[in-house]
């Protein structure tokens, strides 16, 4: 019996996910909003701010990479809805807990367990909707879902000007469950039942690397997505360092993420859109990758005249919004039995891999004597390279059924 699919985007299903990315965006990027005055209160000063800013920044990042593979595995094994129930428990606890934090060794703690709480919320919302929606109608679906990740992370921004840092946390805790009571009408897809009676290697990490073209596949989305977190983890986040180093006067860092992220609130909407009326996700992720680099050039190009790194943090953004057609072909990829186990490694990695990017620039710098804005830009190609590489090795994915398991 096939399964019955929504064809509206505006259904229970997307609406419950993509409030769940909202809230995801929103608890991911407070943390980097109230970093500094959450530590001064606590007691840091000076060069300890940025050491324990990086403490408390890998113990979440830490957290996200294990609860991504770990709610992959239990998503494709007992189904995505209990995913995206233990997942809004699990941070949503966390969040109230770290409103209550008084040294920096428990916020480091609740910082890991409110990552793993958040891993689960992109890969298993993603697939939940692209299951539950017809072929011709799904990348409505996640652009709805997308967006409203997008408009979390302004409001995020924007929420430091209003809410002190332990008032925004137990705020954001409190939403989470006020969602859970959305998520109790929500229901398990008809493919995930259907597949889970024969499919072999339900959420088996592993497995993933027992084919060579299975593990290109996977290793090539990882590579789409770094991009991204370039961009905001490294690029956004030191502007004013960069406009200081140029001597452009001091910019303000908050701005310049709110505008990159409202860029990626469009991009994820009219990328979404133009997907569905071309009929390609492979065609608009190469144009939105293209616009990001084309950006991210006018950026550093920016540093040496004027001081509109405010509108070229925007353009960035925009390009950048191709995150909603990525993660749908992501999960269109690879079947049933792998999909969520896929979406959420593929999704917590890429974001995890700024923990690695951060060193990275770091030696560049020191081991070539070159300046932060010329460290920047040798990462920038290091991985914007391999990004437009991978899009145009993959297959297109656009009117895939995704009723098929990875034997």
């Amino acid at each position: 019996m096939t399964p019955k699919l929504h064809h509206s985007p505006f259904n229970i299903v997307v609406l419950a996910a993509g409030l769940g990315f909202f809230i995801d965006t929103f608890d991911l990027f407070l943390f980097n909003v109230y970093r500094i005055p959450s530590l001064k209160e606590l007691g840091y000063t000076g060069d300890e701010l940025t050491r324990m800013g990086e403490y408390l920044l890998s113990a979440q990042m830490l957290g996200m990479m294990v609860g991504g593979l770990v709610s992959g595995v239990i998503a494709d094994k007992r189904g995505r809805v209990s995913v995206l129930f233990g997942s809004i428990v699990i941070y949503s606890l966390a969040n109230i807990l770290n409103g209550f934090v008084d040294d920096v060794n428990s916020y480091a703690i609740i910082r890991f367990f409110a990552g793993m709480g958040l891993a689960g919320e992109l890969g298993a919302g993603i697939t939940l909707v692209g299951e539950s929606m017809s072929i011709e109608k799904r990348g409505y679906g996640t652009i709805f879902v997308a967006t409203l990740g997008g408009l979390g992370a302004v409001t995020a921004g924007l929420a430091g000007d209003f809410l002190p840092w332990r008032s925004a946390f137990i705020s954001a805790g409190i939403a989470g469950f006020l969602l859970l009571l959305l998520r109790m009408k929500a229901m398990e897809t008809g493919i995930f039942h259907s597949a889970r009676q024969s499919a072999k290697h339900s959420g088996s990490f592993f497995h993933l690397f027992q084919k060579r073209e299975r593990a290109m596949r996977y290793i090539a989305c990882i590579l789409m997505g770094v991009p991204i977190w370039y961009s905001v983890g490294l690029l956004i986040t030191l502007s004013p360092e960069l406009a200081s180093e140029n001597g452009l006067g001091s910019l303000k860092a908050s701005l310049c993420f709110i505008l990159f992220q409202c860029g990626v609130t469009v991009g994820d909407l009219s990328s979404g859109v133009l997907s569905q009326l071309f009929k390609s996700r492979k065609k608009v992720l190469f144009a939105f990758m293209i616009i990001a680099v084309l950006s991210t050039a006018l950026h550093f190009y920016q540093l040496f005249h004027a001081s509109t790194i405010y509108v070229t943090a925007l353009l960035i953004g925009t390009g950048c919004g191709y995150l909603s057609v990525f993660v749908t072909a992501t999960s269109e990829h690879f079947g049933t039995n792998l999909r969520v186990t896929v979406t959420a490694t593929v999704t917590n990695f890429m974001r995890g891999a700024v923990t690695i990017l951060i060193p990275l620039r770091m030696w560049v710098e020191s081991a070539f004597n070159t300046s932060l804005s010329t460290s920047l830009l040798w990462v920038g190609l290091l991985v914007w390279i391999p990004a437009l590489l991978a899009v145009w090795w993959m297959p297109e994915t656009y009117g895939r059924n995704l009723d098929f398991i990875e034997d």
